[in-house]
């Protein structure tokens, strides 16, 4: 019998953890990481790494969409159950 290897863990597994990124306005800091569960051991680097990937960003910059983007990835590879708060509707981020 072998193992599947083509299907991801996170389909398998429930989440280890949640995070909320919230955006909390134009002055810095820009950017507040909430967790409603999980293991401290997962869900603190991975708040220093989206702190250090928004640090300074607010979502209308340009450079947001790309970070986002890796901040979305790493969360999948982690397994953590993301939430994005930005006060806004999506479309106007988008933009």
């Amino acid at each position: 019998m072998s193992i599947d290897n083509t299907t991801p863990v996170a389909d398998q597994e429930p989440p280890k953890g949640h995070a909320r990124i919230v955006y909390l306005g134009p002055v810095a800091p820009h950017w507040e990481i909430e967790s409603e569960f999980g293991d401290r051991a997962v869900i603190e680097p991975f708040r220093e790494r989206v702190l250090a990937r928004l640090l300074l960003l607010p979502p209308h910059d340009p450079q947001f969409r790309r970070n986002r983007e890796r901040v979305v990835r790493d969360a999948e590879r982690e397994n953590i159950l993301l939430e994005w708060d930005l006060g806004v509707p999506e479309e106007t981020v988008a933009s």
